[in-house]
């Protein structure tokens, strides 16, 4: 049962059970739903039979109730109708559902339904007969699909559960309901496969959703703060995507998602740092390319996290490692610079992170134009004006260049604010400020858990014969085990010989 706000907690004790007469029953919601306009109270009194239906105005499909409901029972000439009679002889509607107390017709009302009351039953009747508006099926816009479906989620979680379940046909995934927020009342759903995935993680996430405590649930942000381990690290521990396939392969690693009413993202647990480092189009190309596309992304995803620091310690303590030729372009290009490397590197990498923001919050229309040419501008500006040098301008391009290769964004934000505690680091100690500073981030991750599974798996705890998926791309033929830092059970993904491993013979 939903939990309700608390302003309806004296009502809810003194009427635990619905009234018998049809005037108590109005009398009761009229004082529940006071000030409450969109609420209809609708009288059906016939001859021998009265009623009183409750809905919705704007949640309730109306035409369904005139053709489904109040037709059918002006024609009825039975006297002192019970509930049971209508359902099975009057109204044909297949999602109904017997209500028994005050705080049910509260839930079901809320849901968009239409409850109809009798005179002469303390019980009611929920016609599930809601209408949404919502979006048509799209591309999804925070994540680009190069090869494969270009269906996305949108924000009703009733489609969001079917596009899945169109992709997973089995009996065996499962969709558990919830209802969290005092006063939003937001639908989640979890869905896992039994038998592939863990029990354990199953509770475990059943367990942390209950305990989620607030006023109301507008987003995924919420849920995701209150289902981490880990809540001050920077780093997600939940997965967020609004591509169904990616949820289909998540449930077939025996993972589980978190469906949300509202919002076009489904959460998957557990992760790890090289799942959210992974795109989905790695598996749909070559696993050559496949594998020299994940070389460049992690090469250029240290770029972004070390690029500035390396800079600004080799310029500042370590000018022998430089050749010569390039040292004496940098100095000619620093002659006139008045700063120190450290706060001209600083300056560049806030400037930059301005415009990108500002291209983020910009109309589509607008944000990539305003972004590149002010970049561009504000840069040969910067330069001319001897505020900052050409180098350091390249430098600052390439690392956030670098940063836009990590396909989670929530990952890329990360990944974008951890260089500048490296950077003081590095203006203070040199390359061993660098160093410290990357070690104590890889420490923090090592630490990490999602759900208990170590963020760092398979690298850290090491299981070489989980890498071949990590370090390189293998064929999908030799993708044979699932991940077993996900799942303890039915590992085996597929079986021996199920693909010819040569196809000529």
């Amino acid at each position: 049962m939903k939990k309700i706000d608390v302003h309806l907690n004296k009502i809810i004790e003194l009427n635990k059970e619905l009234p018998l007469t049809l005037y108590g029953k109005s009398q009761l919601f009229k004082e529940i739903y006071k000030n409450c306009d969109d609420v209809v109270f609708h009288s059906i009194n016939l001859e021998n039979n009265s009623f009183l239906l409750l809905f919705f105005s704007d949640l309730t499909d109306v035409t369904k109730i005139d053709e489904s409901i109040i037709t059918p029972l002006i024609k009825t000439q039975l006297d002192n109708i019970k509930l049971d009679v209508i359902l099975s002889n009057i109204i044909n509607i297949s999602k109904v559902k017997i209500l028994q107390s005050t705080l049910e017709v509260i839930d079901e009302l809320a849901d968009g339904n239409a409850i109809l009351f009798n005179n002469i039953e303390d019980k009611a009747i929920s016609f599930r007969i809601s209408k949404y508006d919502k979006r048509s099926i799209e591309e999804p816009q925070a994540e680009s699909v190069v090869v494969g479906p270009r269906e996305g989620f949108i924000e009703s979680i009733g489609t969001n559960l079917s596009l899945v379940r169109r992709k997973i046909k089995t009996p065996s995934l499962k969709m558990i309901s919830y209802t969290t927020g005092t006063y939003s009342q937001t639908s989640l759903y979890i869905s896992y496969i039994e038998g592939i995935a863990d029990p354990k993680i199953v509770e475990e996430v059943k367990e942390r959703l209950k305990k989620i405590d607030v006023d109301a649930i507008l987003s995924l942000g919420p849920i995701e703060e209150a289902i981490e381990d880990t809540w001050y690290s920077p780093f997600p521990q939940v997965q967020s995507t609004e591509r169904p396939d990616v949820v289909a392969a998540g449930l077939l690693e025996g993972r589980v998602a978190i469906f949300i009413d509202g919002t076009p993202f489904v959460l998957i647990v557990p992760v790890t740092l090289f799942t959210l480092l992974q795109s989905p189009e790695d598996y749909t190309e070559r696993f050559i390319n496949g594998t020299l596309v994940r070389w460049i992304r992690y090469t250029f995803v240290l770029i972004s996290l070390l690029a500035p620091s390396a800079y600004v310690a080799i310029l500042t303590f370590h000018q022998e490692m430089i050749p010569t030729t390039l040292l004496l372009r940098i100095a000619q290009s620093r002659e006139e610079i008045p700063f120190p490397a450290f706060l001209e590197a600083l300056f560049m990498q806030i400037i930059f992170e301005v415009l990108r923001e500002a291209g983020i919050r910009l109309p589509k229309q607008m944000g990539s134009t305003v972004s590149i040419v002010g970049t561009l501008v504000i840069g040969q500006a910067a330069i001319q004006a001897g505020l900052v040098s050409a180098p350091m301008v390249m430098i600052v391009a390439i690392t956030g260049i670098s940063s836009f290769l990590i396909p989670q964004y929530a990952v890329s934000v990360a990944f974008r604010w951890i260089p500048f505690p490296i950077m003081f680091l590095s203006a203070a100690l040199g390359l061993v400020g660098m160093m410290l500073g990357f070690i104590l981030l890889v420490s923090h991750l090592c630490i990490l858990r999602s759900f208990g599974v170590p963020y760092l798996a398979p690298l850290a705890p090491n299981d070489s014969s989980l890498l071949r998926d990590v370090l390189i791309r293998v064929p999908l033929r030799f993708m044979k085990k699932r991940p077993r830092f996900y799942t303890s059970i039915n590992q085996t993904r597929r079986k021996e010989g199920e693909i010819n491993e040569n196809p000529k013979k």
